[in-house]
């Protein structure tokens, strides 16, 4: 596997719990910026009240499982799905739970372009 370049690399926070923000928004640009090829790398970031929607909205999970099996990288906050008791059902989904503020700290300095929802 190559390294990623950060110049063609998008990361998202998704940060709301209102479904139609992941609906039209984050997701929506997410799965086509990769599908499409204007992105080389996208990784969607849960993080916050949007780890509780991921958890118990099945149409919610359904859009999450197509991105990543079309290549987008999707982690979660640990500590936000460990506050919201939500770790183990984003781990059965797939989904990386893992501590995301040294890393996402790293991806905005090494050049990484941003959005946040």
């Amino acid at each position: 596997m190559s390294p990623i370049n950060p110049e063609d690399s998008l990361f998202i926070i998704w940060s709301s719990a209102d479904p139609e923000v992941a609906h039209n928004l984050a997701f929506m640009y997410a799965h086509n910026s990769l599908a499409r090829g204007w992105w080389d790398n996208v990784r969607l970031v849960i993080w916050g009240p949007s780890a509780k929607l991921a958890s118990h909205n099945a149409e919610i999970q359904e859009k999450l499982t197509a991105m990543m099996h079309d290549g987008v990288e999707i982690w979660a906050c640990r500590a936000c799905a460990d506050n919201y008791g939500v770790t183990p059902d984003l781990e059965a989904l797939g989904i990386s739970v893992i501590y995301v503020g040294e890393p996402v700290t790293a991806m905005i300095k090494s050049g990484w372009e941003k959005l946040t929802f």
